[in-house]
C-alpha cells in the first residue's frame, strides 16, 4: 500500500492509505489518526478518519501546509509498525430481512434501479452468484462485520464483512439515489452495508429494517442516555435474522425501555484474524453468546 497526500485548500490535508478498503488499511489510518492526535501539533484543530483514509484540518496561521505535510509523514513509519489489536466489543443486530416497508419503498424507485424487474434482495443475489434470496441473506447474516466509519449523517455505521475477499459481497448503488429510505434500514452499496440512522435520501440497496435505534439526538433511548451515537469505529457486527413477530416485539421493548442489545467486550488481532478468517468468527460467535 502506497498512502497518498493531497492538500484540500489551505486548511486541510487528506491522506489516502489505499484506493480499496481492507482491514489493513483501516486499521493503518487508525494508527495515523491516534498518533496525530497523541502528537498534539500546533495548529491541528480537527482530525476526521475514514474507511481507509483520514483528513487534517489545520491552521495555517500557525503551521504552514508544508510543515503539516512533513509531520503526518513522519507519522506514518510509526502507524506502519503499530499494533494491529483493539480493544473493542461485538453487537448483535436483529434485522427484519424483506421487511414491508423498505419492499415498498424500494417498489417506489424502481426506475432507478439497475434491475426494475424485482427487488434489491434478487438483484443482490443474482449478481453476487447466490441461487436464492434466503441463501444470500444467510451470507449477509453468516459472518460478522466491521464498523470501519460513523459519519455521512449522524450515527450512520459503514461496516465491512469479515471475510476473505474472494467470499466479499459486492453490490452498487441505485443509478440515481431515492428521495427517501426508511429509519433503520440496513442498506449496501459497494463492499459496505449500513444502517440508515435517520429517515432520508440514500442510494444504497435495501435489505431489511432492524428494530434497534442507533441515534437519538433526545438521548431517551435506554442504551442510548450516556451518548446519542451507537457505534464506534472497531464495533464488530453480527446481524441476527428476525421474523415479523420477533421485529414488533423489539419494537415494543425498545418503547417500553427494556430492550438490551447483546454487547460482549472482545480484542481483536488483525493477524490472528487473518490467519484462518473462518475459525475466528466462529470464536467471536461463541464470544458473543457466552460458549
Amino acid at each position: 500500500m502506497k498512502t497518498r497526500y493531497s492538500f484540500g485548500g489551505d486548511e486541510h490535508i487528506f491522506v489516502e492509505v489505499d484506493e480499496e478498503m481492507s482491514l489493513e488499511a483501516f486499521f493503518k489510518s487508525l494508527a495515523m489518526t491516534n498518533a496525530v492526535r497523541e502528537s498534539r501539533i500546533k495548529g491541528v484543530t480537527e482530525i476526521c478518519p475514514a474507511n481507509a483514509s483520514l483528513q487534517v484540518k489545520f491552521d495555517p496561521d500557525v503551521i504552514a501546509p508544508d510543515d503539516m505535510m512533513a509531520e503526518l509523514q513522519k507519522l506514518e513509519a510509526a502507524a506502519e509498525k503499530a499494533d494491529s489489536v483493539l480493544k473493542t466489543r461485538i453487537i448483535e443486530i436483529p434485522v427484519y430481512y424483506n421487511d414491508p416497508w423498505t419492499h415498498e419503498t424500494l417498489m417506489r424507485f424502481r426506475e432507478r434501479h439497475q434491475d426494475p424487474s424485482g427487488t434489491d434482495l434478487e438483484y443482490a443475489a443474482r449478481i453476487n452468484n447466490y441461487s436464492s434470496v434466503e441463501d444470500f441473506i444467510a451470507a449477509h447474516a453468516g459472518a460478522p462485520w466491521f464498523v470501519s466509519m460513523v459519519g455521512f449523517v449522524a450515527g450512520l455505521p459503514f461496516m465491512y464483512q469479515m471475510v476473505d475477499r474472494p467470499h466479499q459481497i459486492e453490490v452498487p448503488k441505485y443509478l440515481r439515489p431515492r428521495t427517501d429510505t426508511p429509519k433503520l434500514t440496513v442498506g449496501y452499496g459497494g463492499c459496505f452495508s449500513c444502517i440508515y440512522s435517520v429517515r432520508g435520501a440514500g442510494g444504497y440497496q435495501m435489505f431489511g429494517i432492524t428494530p434497534m435505534p442507533i441515534f437519538d439526538p433526545k438521548q431517551e433511548t435506554s442504551y442510548l442516555k450516556d451518548f446519542m451515537v451507537f457505534f464506534s469505529p472497531g464495533d464488530i457486527v453480527k446481524f441476527k435474522p428476525i421474523d415479523r413477530a420477533a421485529y414488533d416485539q423489539a419494537v415494543e421493548d425498545v418503547e417500553a425501555g427494556r430492550f438490551a442489545p447483546l454487547i460482549r467486550d472482545v480484542t481483536f488481532s488483525l493477524e490472528e484474524f487473518n490467519a484462518d478468517i473462518p475459525a475466528y468468527n466462529e470464536t467471536l460467535g461463541e464470544i458473543l453468546h457466552g460458549n
